[in-house]
């Protein structure tokens, strides 16, 4: 198995955004979704996507807004990606398309493989997003999507490796497991989960 692609989401704090970047994440997510504790402006993200070097994916994520907001958003922070994570259908992939910008789709539902609406990157999430309250991946049920995909939704710097190992996901990404209290990262827990989920792509 080769490296494991790590996302670390719901970035507030410049020295989180140093912490990450130094621990090897591969990519950075602010979340522009109402209704988070973890939700920023542009102003803040821009600010902070500044700090990160070009060879790490900035990621904006977005839930049931419209394409207008999405796009302004994106341009006004100067993310280099988009995520949506709501009922978008495939014509918003194709309006943001145009952008140059890298797409993913966060989904809770079973889908058979990576690019059915245009994205780039597929996420595949717990039911409740963002809670922090892990799913039964590891059941018999779960079929792994085909190619490039992100298992999220409950892992902690203590599952990230058994996680990876039973599905075979190309990419893990984490928010609440890597955070001292709701909202408020650890950055012990940033580097822990990073180092667990690279040692999860090493030849046993």
């Amino acid at each position: 198995m080769s490296d494991v692609f790590i996302k670390i989401c719901g970035l507030r704090e410049a020295a989180d955004v140093d912490v990450a970047v130094e621990a090897g994440a591969d990519a950075l997510g602010f979340v522009f979704a109402p209704g988070s504790p973890r939700t920023v402006g542009a102003a803040l993200a821009r600010e902070l996507a500044r700090r990160v070097p070009d060879g790490v994916l900035t990621v904006g994520v977005f839930r049931g807004q419209s394409v207008d907001e999405v796009r302004r958003l994106t341009e006004e922070s100067g993310l280099r990606a988009v995520q949506l994570h709501g009922d978008e259908g495939p014509e918003y992939y194709e309006a943001l398309r145009a952008g140059g910008r890298t797409l993913l789709r966060a989904t809770s539902e079973h889908v058979e493989r990576c690019g059915e609406y245009g994205e780039d990157l597929l996420l595949i999430d717990a039911p409740d997003p963002g809670s922090g309250e892990p799913w039964n991946w590891g059941s018999a049920e779960f079929t792994a999507p085909a190619g490039r995909w992100l298992l999220a939704g409950g892992l902690t710097p203590d599952t990230v490796r058994r996680a990876v190992v039973v599905t075979g996901a190309w990419g893990v990404d984490v928010s609440s497991g890597v955070e001292s209290v709701r909202g408020v990262k650890s950055p012990e827990l940033i580097r822990k989960f990073i180092a667990a989920a690279r040692d999860a792509g090493r030849p046993v």
